[in-house]
């Protein structure tokens, strides 16, 4: 499928589930690269441009919660900042989002509140930076400190 049919594939499923939709123009003001790839197979873009695509996608329904498992994984260091930027204005739009994800610093600079797992077991919890800097251990594990 082309990034458009994509993209208009998500806004009908979200009517099909009587949600309102997004328009066009308002991802396309969040996610430009997009526009300009309307007619491209998606399968033939970048990782990052993908993983924009998905939330693209998933934002034509207008959620109020948005599940991200990993947005970062496979991503050059430009596209993780990308990305990063892009879900802070996804929040910034009221969409509450809960994020999974390996790479802490970048979890570090966009969590509210966060939880630090180790082998399926809850580490620490907190507001932002204090999740992180809470304890030694944490430090050294996740930041290298």
């Amino acid at each position: 499928m082309t990034v458009l049919e994509n993209l208009t594939d998500g806004r009908l499923s979200a009517r099909a589930r009587g949600r309102g939709t997004s328009t066009l123009a308002m991802i396309y003001e969040h996610f430009l690269i997009l526009k300009e790839r309307g007619r491209q197979l998606a399968g033939s873009m970048s990782g990052g441009e993908q993983q924009m695509l998905a939330i693209a996608r998933a934002l034509m329904s207008r959620p109020k919660l948005l599940l991200l498992d990993e947005p970062s994984m496979g991503l050059s260091p430009i596209m993780t900042a990308e990305v990063g930027k892009i879900i802070r204005q996804i929040n910034a739009l009221d969409v509450s989002i809960i994020l999974v994800e390996q790479n802490a610093m970048l979890a570090l600079t966009l969590a509210q509140y966060g939880y630090v797992l180790e082998t399926g077991q809850s580490r620490d919890a907190g507001q932002g930076a204090r999740t992180f800097c809470a304890t030694r251990g944490v430090k050294k594990a996740y930041l290298g400190l």
